[in-house]
């Protein structure tokens, strides 16, 4: 008889078991978001800051989750104010569009066109944070005299926690 029941118990644990996560899935009425630590966010910024100053230039970053909310900012001790919200504006654009805005430049000509909303730059300067698939947000670096400086910069920060994020599975 104590044979049956565990027999029993395993069969009835191995079913539970066997039910597919993607069944679940499908009647779950809400959806995991991954999103970034600010410790990881204020890794990117600070790399970010330490290639401009390689560069020689004072800049200010943001990086924007994936809402396009400020999560860090971060201006050098000389960037211009005017860098504040030229960062996250650029962040907030490459975050939206999912796209380095260097790819954006000439795209949109009519000015009639989306990218004629305030609060949209599409000058160089701005990248997504896309790891696997998964926006977690932008990166905006504002300051340098040309927008490939600033993408470099933004680039910098990203490759200082992109091997860890994909190595996390995010």
């Amino acid at each position: 008889m104590k044979t049956q029941i565990k027999q029993l118990l395993v069969g009835t644990l191995f079913v539970c078991l066997s039910i597919s996560p993607a069944v679940a899935d499908e009647d779950a009425m809400t959806v995991p978001i991954k999103r970034l630590k600010m410790d990881t966010a204020l890794r990117i910024a600070q790399a970010a800051i330490k290639q401009c100053r390689k560069e020689g230039v004072q800049v200010a970053v943001t990086v924007v989750d994936r809402g396009g909310h400020a999560q860090v900012v971060l201006r050098d001790v000389l960037a211009m104010d005017i860098t504040l919200p030229i960062s996250k504006q650029k962040a907030h654009t490459a975050m939206a569009f999912n796209t380095p805005l260097s790819n954006l430049q000439g795209r949109f000509t009519n000015p009639f066109q989306v990218p004629k909303l305030d609060g949209l730059i599409l000058g160089a300067g701005g990248i997504p944070i896309n790891i696997g698939g998964n926006i977690l947000g932008g990166i905006g670096v504002s300051g340098a005299p040309s927008g490939e400086t600033d993408e470099k910069c933004a680039q910098a920060g990203l490759d200082a926690v992109s091997a860890d994020l994909e190595m996390e599975g995010t």
